[in-house]
C-alpha cells in the first residue's frame, strides 16, 4: 500500500502523510499531478491510502473510496451520552474505568463506544490484523471531527495496534484486560449489510478460533464477548451464553470470569 494525499496539499497534511507512511511502514507518494491510476502503476501497488486535510481516503481498484466515518457507532455514541442504553454495552457489563480489547476493528465503531464508555481513566485498544483498515483507522481516530466533542476525545483516546489477535493475546499476562471483545466475519453474512460489506475485502474470513476464546478467558478479568448473528451455532460452539435481544438481527454472546 501507499500513502499519499490530494492535488495541492497544504504542509501540515504533507507532514501528516509522511509520518503514516514511516509509522506503518508504507511508501509515501508525493501526489504531483499523477492520477490515481498513475500511481498505482508508477509504484505497482494497487492499494493508495490519501490523506486530506478533513479525511482520509482508501482506494482499492474495482471498489468505492471507503473514508473513515464512525457511522453508526457515532449515532450509538450520541444516545449513550443522552443516558441511553447500548446493548453491547450492557452485555459486556462495562462501567467507567475497565479496559477493553476489541481484538476485530474493523472500522472502529465499537472501539468508539467503549472508550465512550470507559471515559478518560479507560484504555481501549482497537487491534486490527489488515494493513489498509489499520492505517485508515490510525489516520482517521486521530484526526476525525465530529459534532460532539466528547465523541472526538474519545476517538482520540483509542490505541489503534496491528496484529493477529491470537498473537497479541498470548503476549499479554493474566487477568490483565477486563474486557475482551470479537466480532469476527458471520459465518452466515447479513447480505443487507452495506456497512459491513465493503470490509470483506480485507478481513480475515476464518472462523474464531476456540484457541482465541481461550487466550481471552485466561487475559480477561470481567468478561469476554462476541457478536454474531443471532441463533448463530457459533455461540455454542466457542462456549458463549447467547443474549437473544427481540427482532435483532444480530446477538451478543458473554462469557463471564468467575474470579
Amino acid at each position: 500500500m501507499i500513502i499519499t494525499t490530494g492535488f495541492d496539499p497544504i504542509p501540515e497534511v504533507v507532514t501528516r502523510a509522511r509520518k503514516l507512511a514511516d509509522r506503518t511502514g508504507c511508501a509515501y507518494a508525493p501526489r504531483d499531478k499523477f492520477s490515481m491510476p498513475r500511481l498505482m502503476e508508477h509504484y505497482g501497488d494497487e492499494q493508495i491510502l490519501v490523506v486530506l486535510q478533513e479525511a482520509v481516503r482508501l482506494i482499492t481498484p474495482g471498489m468505492p473510496p471507503m473514508e473513515f466515518h464512525p457511522s453508526m457507532g457515532f449515532v450509538r455514541a450520541k444516545r449513550m451520552l443522552r443516558g441511553e442504553p447500548d446493548p453491547m454495552i450492557d452485555a459486556a457489563g462495562m462501567v467507567p474505568g475497565d479496559s477493553v480489547l476489541d481484538c476485530t476493528a474493523g472500522l472502529g465503531a465499537d472501539s468508539l463506544l467503549f472508550a465512550v464508555t470507559g471515559g478518560e481513566h479507560s484504555r481501549v485498544t482497537a487491534l486490527e490484523s489488515s494493513l489498509p483498515l489499520y492505517a485508515l483507522l490510525l489516520e482517521g481516530m486521530s484526526q476525525y471531527v465530529s459534532g460532539q466533542i466528547k465523541v472526538n476525545e474519545a476517538l482520540r483516546r483509542i490505541n489503534v495496534q496491528l496484529g493477529d489477535h491470537l498473537e497479541y493475546l498470548k503476549a499479554q499476562p493474566d487477568n490483565s484486560i477486563d474486557i475482551i471483545y470479537f466480532d469476527p466475519m458471520f459465518r452466515v453474512p447479513l447480505t443487507d449489510s452495506a456497512a459491513i460489506s465493503p470490509l470483506r475485502q480485507f478481513a480475515n474470513p476464518a472462523a474464531l478460533s476456540a484457541a482465541s476464546v481461550a487466550e481471552a478467558l485466561r487475559v480477561a478479568r470481567k468478561t469476554v464477548l462476541l457478536k454474531e448473528k443471532a441463533l448463530s451455532s457459533e455461540f455454542a460452539r466457542l462456549g458463549f451464553t447467547e443474549l437473544l435481544r427481540a427482532n435483532a438481527k444480530t446477538s451478543y454472546g458473554v462469557i463471564t470470569i468467575d474470579n
